[in-house]
């Protein structure tokens, strides 16, 4: 795949890392050529290591490329070869493992999270700056964008099935996910909630857990292979005709499934099978169209999922659904498609380009007067909180998921279903 790399150049302006830096090294061509050097024995891996950390991985420059190649893949792998020799901390890969790996350690970080609010440990924490000093200024951001978490109460009501109202269309799986069930739980009920009012059985697969993007980007193969095929035992009994998603970012690892597992001859048809039947959100819900909605007047901009748009090639759905609610007037956010600079456990490791790309995406928003900015993943919605809010903007622009905007709609359109 290395090899593939013509040296063309049409990857660097679609670089967000090398609009900022200004050097051959912060781009996709650069690190190709780097990783090569490696590869050729003519640098240690370690020589690299900076040029990896600081890629977003958004995966912009794959489109752009004439070649075909498959950046993603290839930074993977880098970052795999880097921690042969410099291992992420042990703590971190305990969080992978457990914490975001298995559907008990979701369910005990979205309890311990509540608690932590609940108890207002986190105004404690602010106070003494206690966030940042251990985990750095990235950590303390993401935390104080997060908004108040469900109850275990709330998240104990939970169906591990939903009928379609009316007639049923289809029979939907849905991925929960780990850090978009822990922080926007209502979030994934509100896309429950539209998917059933628009004919669609709804199941929640028991003994999910995280998608694996985050361990794949880390360059944790294994722990990302243990994750995928966590997910293919538990959903290919569920006899569904889609698997759906709410986070750009979740469904694209879900998507790719098939290229991870292509080699191992037990899961491999099974990947297969499992990848085929992935949609986004959006996606599905504009096929299942027309949707009933009621008047939504306001105006709304949206920002892309780099995952959504750039794996999944989905792009115009969200767009769509928000031209056709009552009222609503969209006003195209100038470049939508460039990362907002979250991308993933980036805006913790990279707090300081990661906020320079951010504090640019939040001008944009406030350019096109919108009232309410529209993501379509988990780890954008918590960066754009965080960008709307130290612009100075939150008092007049809300930020909200494409699934509670659609859900809303739906809920004052004539006739209306009731809310899960």
């Amino acid at each position: 795949m290395i090899l593939n790399c013509m040296r063309c150049g049409f990857c660097l302006p679609a670089c967000p890392t090398y609009r900022y830096k200004q050097v051959e090294s912060a781009s996709p061509r650069g690190r190709i050529a780097l990783m090569r050097a490696v590869m050729e024995g003519k640098l240690d891996v370690l020589d690299i290591a900076g040029p990896l950390d600081t890629c977003l991985g958004c995966r912009a420059c794959e489109p752009a490329c004439p070649a075909g190649v498959t950046y993603g893949a290839i930074l993977e792998q880098g970052r795999a070869q880097l921690n042969q020799v410099r291992p992420l901390p042990g703590v971190v890969r305990w969080a992978y493992r457990w914490l975001l790996g298995t559907p008990g350690g979701i369910r005990f970080s979205a309890w311990a999270l509540w608690l932590y609010q609940k108890l207002r440990l986190n105004a404690l924490a602010h106070r003494l700056n206690l966030v940042e000093k251990i985990g750095g200024k990235g950590l303390a951001d993401m935390e104080r964008a997060i908004p108040p978490v469900a109850s275990p109460a709330r998240r104990a009501a939970r169906k591990p099935a939903y009928p379609a109202a009316g007639n049923r269309r289809y029979r939907v799986a849905f991925f929960l996910g780990c850090l978009s069930d822990i922080v926007f739980f209502e979030t994934n009920q509100n896309a429950i909630e539209v998917l059933t009012g628009l004919g669609c059985e709804v199941v929640l697969p028991a003994g999910q857990g995280c998608c694996g993007a985050v361990h794949s980007h880390a360059g944790e193969h294994e722990l990302a292979v243990a994750q995928a095929k966590r997910n293919i035992a538990a959903f290919e009994t569920s006899g569904c005709d889609f698997i759906v998603s709410t986070a750009g970012g979740c469904g694209a690892a879900l998507r790719e499934y098939d290229k991870l597992l292509a080699d191992d001859p037990e899961w491999a048809d099974r990947a297969r099978a499992f990848s085929s039947r992935c949609r986004d959100f959006s996606e599905l819900v504009e096929q299942l169209g027309p949707i009933p909605m009621g008047d939504m007047t306001g105006t709304y901009t949206y920002q892309d999922s780099c995952h959504l748009r750039n794996v999944q090639k989905v792009a115009a759905p969200p767009r769509n659904l928000l031209k056709s609610m009552p009222g609503a007037r969209f006003v195209e956010l100038p470049e939508a498609d460039r990362c907002c600079g979250a991308a993933g456990t980036y805006m913790i490791t990279q707090a300081l380009l990661s906020d320079r790309i951010l504090d640019d995406k939040a001008q944009k928003v406030a350019q096109t007067g919108a009232a309410t900015l529209v993501v379509a993943n988990t780890p954008c919605h918590l960066e754009m909180l965080e960008g709307i809010q130290r612009a100075g903007l939150a008092d007049r622009v809300q930020v909200r998921h494409i699934a509670d905007v659609v859900a809303e709609a739906m809920r004052k359109a004539p006739a209306a279903g009731g809310s899960h």
